[in-house]
């Protein structure tokens, strides 16, 4: 009974002092958003790997799944004569959850991932040594430009994913559905509102912050060796999804609880 109790202990322990680990990381992160000097170039690299070059699979899987939603939609509301509900509800669902969800989870598996195993694979070999030994901060260096690139990128990547997913909804339902395309879209435009499009670009930034930040954890506190990369980037993406989702219910609650 006491070893279980020491060995529970020894857990909760080290439980807290990660969570406390954690935040000290993420104020030193802050912190240095409002301390020169900036390196530009880094900035602009992370900007284009978080955001240009994400644009492709967040189109694709924002088209496709506002696509399957309005399939859903129309079958579900078949069965109690409430077809003509398919245009708000793909709206509202895209926009309010699924659009940031989605994104979300995608820059978690495409940016968090190479984020993690980047940084793990430079403290692994060194690399990060260097750049003490040369003078230059790795928060400042490797953690800042693609935290601001996460905070700024998604967002917009959101937004694109929530027109391109109504776009979808509205193909489908215009081609297969026997939708009017005119009534369709206004119907959207009209049900949408501004607190609606507001929730979704902040759960963007929320979103953004947190897998830029993830990855960038899980990748200065690897172990080392392969193994250690590994296991960094593994435990970036799962941590990064998880935290996402649990953002969202947050979020979602404090937007729309009223």
């Amino acid at each position: 009974m006491l070893t279980a109790l020491a060995r529970l202990g020894a857990w909760t322990l080290g439980l807290l002092a990660g969570i406390g680990r954690f935040a000290a990381f993420t104020a030193e992160t802050v912190s240095h958003a409002v301390r020169p000097p900036f390196h530009g170039r880094e900035i602009g690299l992370a900007l284009l790997q978080v955001g240009w070059l994400s644009l492709p699979v967040v189109g694709l899987t924002a088209l496709f799944t506002g696509g399957a939603l309005a399939l859903q939609i129309y079958a579900g509301g078949n069965r109690f004569g409430a077809e003509a509900v398919v245009p708000q509800i793909v709206a509202i669902g895209m926009v309010r959850e699924l659009g940031p969800v989605l994104v979300g989870l995608m820059i978690a598996a495409r940016v968090t991932s190479s984020i993690a195993a980047e940084i793990a694979t430079m403290k692994v070999t060194e690399q990060i040594d260097a750049l003490v030994t040369l003078s230059t901060h790795p928060m400042k260096y490797l953690v800042l430009p693609r935290v601001l690139a996460g905070l700024v990128s998604v967002p917009l990547l959101v937004a694109v994913g929530d027109v391109i997913g109504i776009l979808g909804g509205w193909f489908v339902a215009t081609e297969r559905l026997g939708f009017v395309s005119t009534p369709y879209l206004r119907n959207t435009i009209n049900f949408l509102e501004p607190l609606d499009i507001l929730s979704s670009l902040a759960k963007g930034a929320v979103f953004g912050f947190l897998a830029a930040l993830m990855g960038c954890w899980f990748g200065m506190t690897s172990g080392r060796g392969a193994m250690g990369v590994g296991r960094a980037t593994k435990s970036a993406v799962v941590a990064a999804a998880v935290a996402i989702l649990a953002a969202n219910l947050i979020l979602t609650e404090a937007f729309f609880s009223a």
